[in-house]
């Protein structure tokens, strides 16, 4: 924690500071301080703030989010999407921009997203009902994942505008391009409502270690935590996607990097999952504008394209460490 929170606040810094514009250190501070300096002002708080603010929403959400679904579920394979509730939010955003309410209305993508994910946790409380195991629950969020994926691909084949085709697809690459201060404000009492709800499963997820008899024996409401783990994740995955696409491979990554350093304790990973994830979209975010500044490089991509080798190098690592 002491190595990683003024990480992400170099990061943070760093975001509001690099970009087409070449704005000095002073300069842009003055003018998101005081509002004062015409263009800076504009861009410094209309177009760099809110895309670092999101960048550490988005980042910690999903970092906390995976951290407490691989503590939940005691398996390091799982990862935020495993309940549906991102491929949800993705299809009521396709719908979204399919049916021209998002031309039409600019929060309409954005608010059918949250509904999406908001059916999704609705759909999996009544598949897995009130005493539904971890393995029905599971099983519920694989349908409703493999739902959402078939119903998108459907409206994307089935769609007669190719500019709508190109829209979605380049949405669901996942981006912090062109969000403005109105997406902060949307999705940040989503996310603020999940990650209270998952803070308070640290005790719980601890006792989890032992296996769910032993925390039944030891007091921890077995229910309760469950519906905390679902709601909360469904709340910051849902508000992620919404406002920033498909940004995959974080929740599933930065866990893994950082267990390590917790002793694999689950109640003290929460925390620093959050912050490496939050580190972890930041830094992509920097990279997309420094790698290809005149390309619309998307931050999914990127995050796909380290996200996916460094897992692959993990595997190795634990496949020599049991040899």
């Amino acid at each position: 924690m002491i190595a990683l929170i003024p990480v992400v606040a170099v990061l943070f810094a760093a975001s509001l500071l690099i970009g087409p514009a070449g704005i000095g250190l002073r300069e842009a501070f003055l003018a998101l301080g005081t509002g004062q300096g015409g263009d800076v002002a504009l861009i410094m708080r209309e177009i760099r703030l809110p895309r670092a603010l999101l960048g550490v929403m988005v980042g910690g959400s999903l970092g906390l989010a995976g951290a407490a679904m691989q503590g939940w579920l005691r398996n390091p394979l799982a990862e935020p999407g495993l309940i549906g509730a991102s491929s949800s939010a993705a299809l009521g955003a396709v719908v979204a921009l399919q049916s021209g309410l998002a031309a039409s209305f600019a929060l309409a993508l954005p608010l059918m997203a949250l509904g999406g994910a908001l059916a999704s946790v609705l759909l999996i409380a009544a598949l897995a009902g009130p005493r539904g195991s971890a393995v029905v629950l599971i099983l519920a969020g694989v349908a409703i994942s493999a739902i959402g994926a078939a119903l998108t691909s459907l409206l994307l084949s089935l769609s007669p505008n190719p500019y709508a085709v190109a829209e979605i697809v380049f949405w669901m690459m996942g981006s912090l391009a062109d969000r403005s201060i109105v997406h902060v404000w949307l999705a940040l009492p989503i996310m603020a409502a999940g990650a209270a709800l998952l803070a308070t499963t640290g005790r719980g997820l601890d006792a989890l270690t032992l296996g769910e008899d032993a925390a039944a024996t030891m007091g921890i409401p077995m229910r309760r935590l469950r519906i905390c783990l679902i709601v909360g994740t469904a709340a910051v995955v849902g508000a992620a996607t919404a406002v920033a696409g498909a940004v995959g491979f974080v929740g599933l990554v930065v866990p893994h990097l950082l267990r390590p350093w917790v002793q694999g304790v689950p109640s003290r990973l929460l925390p620093a999952s959050a912050l490496g994830g939050a580190a972890m979209v930041l830094a992509a975010d920097i990279a997309v504008r420094l790698i290809a500044p005149d390309r619309d490089l998307k931050l999914g991509v990127l995050t796909a394209l380290v996200g996916a080798p460094l897992f692959l190098h993990l595997i190795w690592k634990m496949r020599r460490g049991e040899a």
